[in-house]
């Protein structure tokens, strides 16, 4: 890190301080105020605090504030001057995260906080606009009561909210999420209904699309099927309004996903896939394109049909392994990812242990926290490979690893994927380290 850089996030931290009209003194007492709320009082005196505040600021050699001080730090300015939450773009918060990144802080500790203050901000179900900044909740008020005054700046503050949310599946439970995305899919369907600038439409069909995909995929998430179809369905309208084919497409195979777990019948899944594939072939994606063929291979492999799953199977690693430059979606599909598909397929009409070591590879490989429920999804699917290789010990201890994940964050999915796993380790019922799982399942899912 240069000297520069810290100077700049030291100059940062300093503006921060000065914008509430704090002096050293009062950020060392805002700070232990806010360690007193928080259950951890600090042991240093005010004075002392004071110290490290001038240290933090420093004009020649400024420190990075501890783990300890970060925390204080991000709850003591992820509230505004009115007390309210904010941890959207242009948010004292925002801010404090920059000038920790200019300060040397690594970018998973970074990670954390903000995390920390989104699941803080759905403790009570209060703060479910704070993703929004606020800017963007003043020009969305204006907005939703004069559409026309609708602009590009709502947009980025609304498309913002959803990556933000979208970024922290796997780290949060999909009920907060689904709470702070709620007020993003309304403020949309509003928007839409009242009429904003036309110049104002294809952005906001976008966000709208985006918003209401995510939506659906909580909803079915927190096991509200009805509500998942209706978020699907208008999904599925907006994106029929844009120029480009591969947004509807993304939506066909997230609702052939949900359609697939949460109904018996498959074939309705395969439709949806189908007219994924369609519209990925007329558009722009070449990672979407992988994706839909992908999914396409997994239908097939489940409906036993192995040479319809090997033709798929093959198109998506033609168009995963084309070039990335230029493709409006470049990372929301990747090799690693393929390689669940491809287990998938060896496990239903393959080799059990080809199927095991795929997912093994695959699993290794997505170790974001935003792939952390598709890295479950995909050791389960290990552990039921590991089965069929009459390993069930080593699938056991594959599983207790899941059964945790499935409870933080409370996935269907996986759970739905632990159910057919310990289904297949009936013949070993009696063994201890089945029992040993089945108390786990009763003490973490109650199930």
């Amino acid at each position: 890190m240069s000297t520069c850089e810290t100077l700049l996030g030291a100059a940062a931290l300093k503006s921060l301080r000065k914008a509430r009209g704090w002096s050293l003194a009062d950020t060392a007492r805002a700070l232990t105020e806010t360690a007193r709320r928080l259950g951890q009082p600090l042991a240093p005196s005010v004075p002392s605090v004071q110290r490290s505040v001038a240290r933090w600021e420093s004009t020649t050699n400024p420190i990075r504030p501890s783990d300890r001080y970060q925390l204080l730090l991000a709850h003591l300015y992820a509230r505004g001057t009115d007390g309210h939450l904010s941890l959207g773009p242009g948010s004292d918060f925002t801010e404090l995260l920059d000038a920790l990144a200019h300060l040397g802080e690594a970018e998973a500790q970074l990670h954390e906080l903000r995390t920390l203050l989104v699941r803080t901000a759905t403790d009570n179900g209060t703060g479910l606009l704070a993703l929004l900044g606020p800017a963007t909740q003043a020009s969305m008020a204006a907005a939703l009561a004069d559409p026309t005054l609708a602009d590009d700046a709502l947009l980025d503050g609304l498309r913002t909210a959803v990556e933000d949310i979208n970024a922290h599946v796997g780290s949060l439970p999909f009920a907060r999420l689904q709470l702070l995305l709620a007020p993003v899919t309304e403020s949309c369907r509003r928007l839409l209904a009242g009429g904003p600038p036309e110049p104002l439409l294809p952005g906001l069909r976008t966000v709208a699309t985006q918003a209401y995909t995510l939506a659906g995929r909580l909803a079915f998430e927190t096991r509200d099927d009805q509500a998942s179809r209706a978020l699907y369905t208008a999904a599925t309208h907006t994106a029929g309004q844009l120029d480009t084919t591969w947004h509807r497409a993304i939506v066909h195979m997230s609702h052939a996903l949900v359609t697939l777990y949460s109904t018996p019948d498959i074939d309705t899944a395969r439709r949806l896939v189908d007219a994924a594939v369609r519209d990925a072939r007329t558009g722009d994606s070449t990672r979407v394109r992988a994706r839909a063929h992908a999914l396409q291979a997994e239908i097939a492999a489940r409906s036993n049909a192995e040479r319809h799953a090997q033709t798929a199977l093959a198109l998506a690693w033609y168009d995963v392994e084309r070039n990335a430059d230029g493709d409006p979606v470049p990372t929301s599909f990747s090799a690693d990812h393929l390689r669940g598909f491809e287990g998938l397929c060896e496990l239903y009409v393959g080799d059990a242990a080809t199927a095991h070591n795929v997912f093994a590879s695959s699993a290794k490989a997505l170790r974001g926290p935003r792939e952390r429920v598709q890295r479950t999804i995909v050791t389960t699917d290990q552990a039921l490979a590991c089965i069929r290789l009459n390993a069930p010990e080593t699938a056991v201890t594959l599983l207790q690893d899941c059964i945790t994940t499935t409870a933080t964050t409370g996935g269907r999915v996986p759970a739905l994927r632990l159910r057919q796993a310990r289904k297949a380790l009936r013949p070993w019922r009696h063994e201890k380290f089945v029992a040993d799982m089945d108390d786990h399942l009763i003490d973490i899912l109650g199930s």
